[in-house]
């Protein structure tokens, strides 16, 4: 009898190869670079969820502009198909400043 918890190899690595999951991954190594510096330059370690809020108000929206700018010229000549494009978030940026 099998777990429901337990999903399928195949499954995992689908969601692993996602570009939604590397968008995460990508944006979680930013937060902890953040994170590390602003530790350093206060002397102590604010923690993971300090330093996510403030990387959000700070610098969120012109990381994932850039990302994207990034993204784009990487793109094939011919646009590239839709489903190809990695992910951008479907979020406005006033739901970046709702947390300042």
């Amino acid at each position: 009898m099998t777990h429901p918890a337990q999903e399928p190899s195949t499954s995992r690595e689908f969601v692993k190869q996602s570009s939604l999951y590397q968008e995460f991954l990508a944006e979680r190594e930013e937060i902890l670079k953040h994170k590390w510096l602003e530790s350093e330059r206060l002397g102590y370690d604010i923690g993971f969820e300090r330093a996510l809020l403030d990387w959000i108000r700070k610098h969120r929206e012109s990381w994932r502009a850039a990302r994207r700018q990034h993204h784009l010229q990487q793109q094939p000549p011919s646009g590239g198909s839709p489903s190809s494009a990695p992910f951008t978030a479907a979020t406005s940026s006033t739901d970046d400043k709702t947390l300042a």
